[in-house]
């Protein structure tokens, strides 16, 4: 993967403010009360069934809650034009639908979508946008295939890709790693975590593995029946403790050698 040209951008905060959403008459999240650092990564973490994508959604907009608002720099995002929120708010949701004979170009080009009008011309910026979105994401090769012919580790990175090209300066993933092999996985996170580190995108991401969110999160949010359980640095939030409250699962933490960060070890019975 290539060296990311720098874009700084001033971080934008992402607030929630007693959020309760569900699906009909079911109550998923219930009553979240959320400040996402801006300008660094942050990892939602939690069991599934807790409301970690429901959250997402809900600060995509993609959800309306039923009590509460998602404020970005403290403006209901809500409230706001689509196209608006498009232009800070990039989503990579957990599954997506993909026409079929669409290409890998043709797909991440649907996210300049927000910064161009309907009869705008493509300019330089729109196609340095999705070049530098492919290379990054290692899919340049694959830009002429099909999307639905791909592997699912091709067809996430694809997406991924995507929602780069939309160049958001907050970044929203719903498990950016699924379907991806080792190698894949660590390039991703390292690639979400240069994008915070030169460009100052601030990033949040849903995780399954908790070592991986230590390692590569600099705010951890843990959920449980869809409340925050706790949130904070790594070391002060990923515990035995916490591991059984959140996950009941009996472990020993033991700092990574590396990275210094938590490595949750369970423990057998």
């Amino acid at each position: 993967m290539t060296t990311l040209q720098t874009h700084h951008t001033a971080p934008l905060q992402v607030r929630a403010a007693g959020v309760r959403a569900g699906y009909g008459a079911e109550t998923i999240l219930d009553g979240i009360d959320l400040t996402v650092p801006a300008g660094v990564v942050s990892a939602i973490v939690g069991p599934n069934g807790c409301g970690k994508s429901t959250l997402l959604k809900t600060i995509a907009r993609v959800m309306r809650p039923t009590e509460g608002r998602v404020l970005l720099d403290e403006t209901s995002v809500h409230h706001q034009p689509t196209r608006q929120v498009a232009k800070h708010l990039g989503l990579l949701p957990q599954s997506n639908a993909v026409p079929e004979q669409l290409t890998v170009r043709a797909l991440v080009e649907r996210g300049r979508y927000p910064h161009r009008g309907v009869f705008s011309p493509w300019s330089e910026a729109d196609r340095d946008a999705v070049a530098e979105a492919l290379d990054v994401t290692g899919t340049a090769g694959l830009a002429d295939r099909h999307v639905d012919e791909l592997s699912g580790g091709q067809r996430q990175r694809a997406w991924i890709a995507m929602v780069l090209a939309q160049q958001t300066p907050v970044l929203l993933l719903d498990e950016p790693t699924t379907y991806l092999d080792l190698a894949h996985r660590l390039e991703i996170l390292r690639l979400l975590r240069r994008l915070n580190r030169e460009r100052g995108v601030t990033v949040v991401m849903v995780l399954h593995d908790l070592n991986e969110a230590c390692r590569y999160a600099d705010h951890v949010i843990a959920m449980r029946d869809g409340a925050v359980h706790a949130s904070g640095r790594p070391r002060d939030v990923v515990t035995p403790e916490l591991v059984r409250d959140v996950f009941g699962v009996a472990c020993l933490t033991v700092a990574d050698p590396v990275s210094g960060t938590p490595i949750v070890v369970p423990c057998d019975d």
